[in-house]
């Protein structure tokens, strides 16, 4: 398995030699150094590390703006960054965040406990990712699942119905562990709603397949609304 790629960037040249040393006991990790928020954006659009800690003071460029200029780079945008800072009061944090932060690594650290510290940011990246996927894989089945609507208003088709419990199914289960409970509880309903329309005699049941599902898109497109605004 390759190694994680961090960048690390710290003007103090006596710190960039104990992250470099406390990360690199461990194997998992490569790690290199920058000297400043100039050097850090061209390494970061040549080397492509996974993650970078950003010491938020420097002369010339600081850590928000080099944070701000990583983020115009399609190259770099993406890159999870954390920032290393003394101002890691709860406020200072938030704000950090809202800059585009993965999050904040305070100093003075531990070099003992520096990996563990990552490692644990690393996983919470790790989760963001993974709920960004889930999202847009929800967004594509709430497109499936308009299209199965039509579907329903021509002919409630075991084939259409059983697009939509599988459809149904996938989100119950996913959509909880990511945070979105209406949405899981409302594709559970969903699936229990065309379970009963297809143990009807006669294929009965189809409105109340059409009424859970209106409820379950309405649900997952002001989930998407809402985070469309938080992100404006």
């Amino acid at each position: 398995m390759s190694a994680i790629r961090i960048l690390h960037v710290d003007d103090e040249p006596d710190i960039r030699e104990v992250v470099d040393m406390s990360l690199g006991l461990s194997a998992e990790f490569e790690v290199r150094g920058c000297a400043s928020g100039a050097e850090a954006i061209t390494a970061a659009a040549e080397w492509s590390p996974f993650l970078i800690m950003l010491d938020v003071m420097m002369p010339d460029m600081d850590g928000p703006t080099t944070l701000a200029h990583l983020r115009k780079n399609p190259r770099t945008c993406e890159i999870p960054v954390l920032f290393m800072t003394a101002r890691a009061q709860a406020r200072e944090v938030e704000q950090f965040v809202a800059l585009g932060a993965q999050g904040v690594i305070s100093k003075p650290f531990d070099p003992m406990t520096l990996a563990a510290q990552v490692r644990s940011h690393l996983h919470a990246i790790r989760l963001d990712t993974m709920r960004k996927i889930f999202v847009q894989r929800a967004k594509s089945d709430a497109t499936a699942l308009t299209s199965c609507r039509l579907a329903l208003a021509q002919d409630a088709s075991a084939a259409t119905l059983g697009r939509i419990r599988t459809i149904a199914h996938g989100l119950a289960g996913a959509a909880g562990l990511f945070g979105f409970d209406r949405i899981s509880s409302d594709a559970a309903a969903l699936e229990e709603a065309v379970v009963a329309a297809r143990s009807r005699q006669g294929g009965g049941g189809a409105a109340s397949v059409v009424d859970a599902l209106d409820r379950l898109t309405a649900g997952m497109q002001g989930e998407w609304s809402t985070q469309r605004a938080h992100c404006a």
